[in-house]
């Protein structure tokens, strides 16, 4: 089984704003950092599940 690591971050972050609203501004920053990051010096890759 694969997971990208971008949805697996949308979900995670979906269910914390679920969780705690007030968390939505920090979520959202730091989702757009990492993807940034990620778009700057290529993606890691795919995390494999056995």
């Amino acid at each position: 089984m694969t997971i990208s690591l971008g949805p697996l971050i949308s979900l995670i972050a979906g269910i914390l704003i679920l969780a705690a609203p007030r968390l939505l501004n920090y979520i959202v920053a730091l989702y757009l950092i990492i993807f940034g990051l990620l778009g700057l010096f290529g993606e890691i890759g795919p995390i494999h599940l056995r």
